[in-house]
């Protein structure tokens, strides 16, 4: 807690040193996925993002309590209250209950997150299984004038709520200009005016998933869920809400208006938003059908995709850009990332090589420990700059320069500064960056297992140096051909070998 973190804050567009409210405990909510299909790129964002904060803040002391929602009630087709509720259309098409189809998406994003070496959270809250609370949160907005009931449905009186505080605060919006640019919508006669959003909405008799109230059978608004478990797990203020940003408006704004409404003040300190994954320029999403999920990525089914791109590629392609900057999805793009990331993996792998053996210091120039100290803050001072992973991945690549010279022995280096080079990539790249060390390309193994099957290629290529000691050229030749046919690069140097496993 002693580095000095600054972080954009959407609501005041502007970096602000970041002070928890009851340091060391820090509350983060972020909005999770509304499980109704796989994951696709554009989820990875927001939770790479947010896995690497929620790492660097423990990583500094604090205590972080991180809350990630699934929602799997509410988000109906379109914003406007209109349309089905995608998971009750999807069961509907499928001929499944809502909750199979919630459960079976909710494991799948899960595996998906697993792969890309995300965390979970602290808590995962669903939707449904808050209901009592949304209808709390509803009850107090009501009692305070904020809201009103029509047909058995109860909507935000977003105008009166205009004439005592700001709605537009986030978005910097205007509710002249909200209401003029609405549509006229079928249904929305229930409202006072289109702006309004629904906080309940009265279920049709042909609509699955309905549960009792004061006002109707029926559902809670798809705003009202974050507001509610935000308030229940994290308290009424806490430092932190994330989410992409197409979720400023209108759903982050929402949220604002309600805990205004409700509480009379406002519950969050920060407001930190991911930009968006783009494809052809335009935003990657299912409401536009132009998206790739994350198991066609991994297994490179889609017909945009040339060949298929390990989990850990596409989490080096999203941590090369800063949070705040879009990402145009192309080959080029992620094959380009594949490299990078091959890169880093080499050099630590050169590290870990040099442990074992350091060669005998000469008139060198050597690695000191002063370096050591400036890349390890530098890396530092890129992450206290609102979390800009692309400048520390730019300080690794510098490393990796000088570790390829020691290798190359064109540099030298001691046991002491070899340690704390290795120290520095190990937090950076893989504790905080949450990089994995096995090779891109195989995935999935354990800590145990890699460093097992490392230790049966360094015995096999001992057993090539002995051939070429005792001139057996044949059994050399052998065993470097038999590796390269699996995928091992091998090479030669003055003190023994160095190898790794080729990205296909």
């Amino acid at each position: 807690m002693e580095q000095n973190l600054l972080v954009y804050n959407s609501l005041t567009r502007r970096k602000e040193l970041f002070k928890p409210l009851h340091s060391p405990f820090v509350g983060m909510y972020v909005c999770g996925p509304t499980v109704y299909g796989d994951a696709h790129l554009g989820h990875a964002r927001p939770a790479i993002t947010f896995d690497v904060v929620f790492r660097y803040l423990k990583h500094l002391g604090y205590k972080v309590r991180y809350v990630r929602n699934i929602t799997d009630v509410g988000h109906l087709e379109h914003d406007a209250d209109e349309g089905e509720d995608k998971i009750a259309k999807k069961a509907r098409v499928e001929q499944l209950e809502p909750m199979e189809v919630a459960q079976y998406y909710t494991n799948r994003y899960h595996e998906a997150m697993a792969a890309l070496n995300v965390l979970p959270p602290s808590i995962e809250p669903h939707a449904t299984g808050h209901i009592i609370e949304q209808i709390e949160l509803v009850r107090e907005i009501l009692d305070n004038g904020f809201a009103y009931v029509s047909n058995g449905s109860v909507y935000f009186d977003v105008q009166k709520y205009n004439e005592a505080h700001h709605y537009g605060v986030l978005s910097g919006r205007n509710l002249d200009d909200i209401i003029n640019n609405s549509r006229e919508l079928a249904g929305t006669d229930e409202k006072h005016n289109q702006a309004d959003f629904a906080l309940w909405k009265k279920a049709q008799p042909e609509h699955i998933m309905r549960w009792p109230s004061p006002w109707s059978d029926g559902f809670p608004g798809w705003h009202c869920e974050c507001t509610a478990m935000g308030k229940k797990y994290l308290g009424s203020h806490f430092d932190i809400h994330g989410g992409g940003m197409d979720l400023v408006f209108p759903h982050h704004e929402c949220e604002i208006a309600q805990a205004v409404a409700s509480q009379g003040d406002e519950m969050v300190h920060y407001w930190i938003h991911n930009n968006m994954i783009t494809i052809n320029g335009q935003k990657m999403g299912k409401s536009l059908g132009n998206f790739i999920t994350l198991p066609e990525f991994f297994a490179g089914t889609h017909e945009k995709l040339e060949r298929a791109y390990s989990p850990m590629t596409i989490r080096f392609f999203i941590l090369q850009a800063h949070y705040r900057s879009t990402v145009d999805f192309s080959n080029d793009a992620l094959q380009a990332a594949e490299k990078g990331l091959e890169r880093l993996l080499d050099a630590y792998n050169i590290l870990v090589q040099l442990a074992a053996s350091l060669p005998k210091q000469t008139d060198l120039p050597a690695v000191t420990l002063d370096y050591v100290k400036e890349l390890r803050q530098k890396c530092y001072d890129a992450m206290n700059d609102d979390f800009a992973t692309p400048n520390v991945i730019s300080h690794l690549f510098d490393a990796s320069r000088v570790i390829n010279s020691i290798a190359d022995k064109k540099m030298a280096i001691s046991s002491e500064v070899l340690k704390a080079l290795t120290d520095v990539f190990e937090l950076f790249a893989f504790d905080l960056l949450g990089l994995k060390k096995a090779n891109a390309s195989a995935e999935g193994g354990s800590a145990a297992r890699e460093e097992a099957f490392g230790k049966v290629v360094d015995m096999l290529l001992e057993q090539r140096m002995k051939a070429k000691a005792a001139k057996d050229w044949a059994t050399s030749d052998l065993i470097r051909d038999r590796l390269a046919e699996l995928g091992f690069e091998v090479k030669d140097t003055k003190d023994g070998f160095t190898w790794k496993l080729a990205i296909k």
